[in-house]
């Protein structure tokens, strides 16, 4: 991140002409915002940027979140609402032109229009959930650097958040593609033991017995797996430009001895943001319900629902999406600080301390 590395002393003027007579610092002010900088996020020296550089608390967490979003609101929110409604755009597209096509055709029964409806827009809803699950990775890996920039008072655009990521974007995709496949070959691995248990008795007693000890072990396990293997693997991989794997190996170092901490933060975030997400999507819910008790046409009536379930989907990425990848990214730069005094050298980086 050449050009912010140091910011100017109070009274320094880019075009080397010296200050007008009688001028004094104020004993106040901080110093001046350059190019590319947030003035809001400047600060003591503890604290250039959104974050103090010390070891975090949970208020610390998400207040800086709150800022990072606040400051840098095209590459934190722009980003996700830009991928939720291209990716909400395809199936409520898709449902209108087989409402236009079925109400054209007179020669298609009703059983035939139904059926071709369900599949068409089963299918269309599966497409935009798969490019909203894809586009939502390359918003967090642009957020893990915003997120970086801001700790040191500097604010990222759209765009150079998107070209921050460039070099990585691949083994970004490989890398969740990685935890996706180790998340279903332990469910698969879980399903057909219990395939297995149910199928070699007929009493109900063994398979009673293997689900109640088993269903506490599995929840331990991948509550476990989620926060030592997978949790920091993203930020970790953006911010220091690793591989795949060496990524995954960095959030397990992490996070050693600093599981409950970690844990319990991710925990609180996943249940803040799931309560957040149904009080947004709720509304346009229920008016979409409204709408298509009013709407004589089930079609017209189905793509209106359809529009309102797209528009809360939008509104709650809005909030959801920025602040899980801002949360998660603090935590990764906190257990830097807290293991490898990572703070000194982001006080390089915000020109508080000489390199």
């Amino acid at each position: 991140m050449s050009g912010s590395q140091w910011y100017p002393p109070p009274g320094h003027d880019p075009s080397g002409r010296p200050p007008p007579p009688g001028w004094r610092p104020s004993p106040t002010a901080g110093p001046p915002a350059p190019p590319g900088w947030a003035p809001g996020m400047l600060g003591a020296a503890h604290k250039p940027g959104a974050m103090p550089l010390r070891p975090l608390g949970l208020g610390d967490v998400y207040d800086a979140a709150f800022r990072i979003i606040r400051f840098n609101p095209r590459a934190t929110v722009g980003s996700a609402v830009l991928v939720a409604a291209v990716a909400m755009a395809i199936p409520l597209l898709a449902t209108a032109a087989l409402t236009l096509t079925v109400d054209l055709s007179a020669e298609m029964s009703e059983d035939t229009a139904d059926a071709v409806g369900g599949l068409t827009a089963l299918a269309a809803l599966g497409t935009g959930a798969v490019l909203q699950y894809v586009g939502l990775i390359f918003v967090t890996g642009m957020i893990a650097h915003v997120t970086a920039a801001a700790a040191i008072g500097r604010r990222l655009t759209l765009g150079e958040a998107w070209a921050a990521t460039r070099g990585c974007r691949w083994r970004l995709v490989g890398l969740t593609l990685l935890i996706a496949l180790i998340w279903l070959v332990l469910l698969a691995a879980y399903v057909v033991a219990s395939v297995v248990v149910i199928m070699s008795t007929s009493s109900w007693v063994l398979p009673a017995v293997w689900f109640v000890l088993t269903a506490p072990v599995g929840i331990a396990l991948a509550a476990w797996l989620w926060i030592r293997l997978t949790y920091l693997a993203v930020p970790a991989l953006m911010v220091e430009r690793t591989r795949v794997l060496a990524g995954l190996g960095r959030a397990v170092a992490l996070t050693r001895r600093q599981f409950w901490r970690t844990f319990g933060i991710a925990l609180l975030t996943l249940v803040v943001t799931s309560v957040a997400a149904q009080v947004l999507t709720v509304p346009f819910g229920i008016l979409g319900s409204v709408l298509g008790l009013v709407v004589d046409d089930a079609g017209v009536a189905f793509l209106l629902l359809m529009l309102a379930n797209a528009l809360g989907t939008v509104v709650s990425t809005a909030f959801v999406a920025p602040f899980t990848a801002a949360v998660t990214s603090l935590q990764y730069l906190d257990q830097r600080i807290r293991k490898e005094a990572y703070d000194v050298e982001l006080m390089t980086q915000a020109g508080i301390t000489a390199p």
